[in-house]
């Protein structure tokens, strides 16, 4: 190190001879080696500095003291704060914060939104006029005006009654629909059953007798095997008396009586609903030729089979009922039974006629026919 300081130096002997009695003070100053190292500036001598040398400066700073180093110090922060302050953009006046007065502002913008209106747009005389006048009264038209147009017009609102109508009005039908196809069956078939169990409990009791019935009274039951139907009997065709409450009707008024199957001749006519109100006759379309029709009545069972079936004639042909039916394939008198309904179904434009002749007169002391057996 003093061989190379002696090569770098280039002043006076005299000068020379200071700088190594300097070297050698601050040789002195130093700390021996092992314990803690702090370095510190340059301990100057008596003697006068060389004229050409420059001060001493370490290569780092010195370590600062320590209640300094929780935080910064303050030098630093003033120093940071400085520096970016230099480093930052310039802020426009437009945009700068916290200035109510700055081009772009809020009070600017706030004066810019009443100079060109709420909506925005320019200030355009008679429409800037209207929305700020003095006594507000055009402000009040325009709002009327605006409120006018939003209403809805009149073809708008029959639009919308037509339409509530039409909704109430399906409604309304589904719920029909629903009691005729279903609540109609329901009490149909507990009316019907109430019947049959008070006119079997009247026989057993010896209260009823064959005779004349008075409408609406239940006489006999009529059972068709094939179909599983097991259906009550009353004198007369009345809708509410006879058919709606689940029964089959007894032809007995004027013009349309038929005879009674204990008669030795004559047609035992039967009307009965296809659909709804328990719908007895709902698929007499199904019997074939041979099945059996049987009625019942207090003393006898009176056994039929069917013969043929009309499937299309007009409610007003009532010679289907006659002693010998029209449109059947019989030919003389003889004890006939026909079945009468509304075809096609859920309608009642035309009529449907089954007829069946009697095979057997059995007495109920002999007990239940074949067909009613099994």
């Amino acid at each position: 190190m003093q061989a190379g300081a002696q090569s770098a130096y280039t002043g006076s002997p005299q000068s020379y001879g200071q700088a190594q009695t300097a070297y050698a003070g601050y040789q002195e100053t130093r700390p021996p080696y092992g314990e803690g190292y702090a370095p510190t500036a340059p301990v100057a001598p008596a003697a006068q500095p060389l004229p050409d040398a420059q001060p001493y400066a370490p290569p780092y700073e010195a370590s600062p003291a320590a209640d300094e180093t929780v935080a910064l110090r303050v030098a630093d922060i003033a120093s940071t704060a400085s520096r970016q302050t230099l480093s930052r953009p310039p802020v426009s006046p437009v945009t700068a914060p916290g200035s109510s007065d700055a081009p772009g502002g809020r009070a600017a913008r706030r004066k810019a939104s009443r100079r060109h209106g709420r909506r925005g747009g320019t200030d355009t005389g008679g429409v800037h006029e209207e929305r700020t006048g003095a006594d507000g009264a055009v402000s009040r038209a325009a709002a009327r005006r605006a409120a006018k147009a939003r209403k809805p017009g009149a073809a708008v609102m029959a639009s919308r009654a037509i339409g509530e109508v039409f909704i109430t009005t399906g409604v309304l039908m589904l719920l029909f629909v629903t009691y005729q196809l279903y609540w109609t069956n329901i009490r149909a078939h507990a009316q019907a059953d109430s019947e049959a169990s008070s006119l079997q409990d009247d026989w057993a009791s010896g209260k009823g007798a064959p005779g004349t019935f008075e409408p609406g009274q239940g006489f006999a039951l009529l059972h068709i095997p094939k179909l599983d139907v097991v259906v009550p009997i009353a004198e007369g065709t009345d809708k509410k008396r006879v058919l709606d409450r689940g029964m089959v009707g007894h032809y007995a008024e004027e013009g349309v009586k038929t005879a009674m199957p204990d008669a030795k001749k004559g047609n035992f006519g039967l009307a009965g609903h296809r659909n709804t109100h328990g719908e007895p006759f709902r698929y007499i379309n199904r019997l074939k030729p041979g099945d059996a029709i049987v009625v019942e009545t207090q003393n006898k069972y009176f056994v039929y089979k069917m013969a043929s079936i009309l499937p299309v004639t007009s409610p007003s042909n009532t010679s289907v009922l006659d002693a010998i039916p029209k449109g059947s394939t019989f030919k003389s008198a003889g004890r006939y039974i026909t079945l009468t309904t509304c075809t096609p179904e859920f309608t009642s434009k035309y009529r449907m006629i089954v007829w069946g002749t009697m095979v057997e007169e059995r007495s109920r002391d002999k007990g239940k026919p074949d067909e009613l057996v099994g």
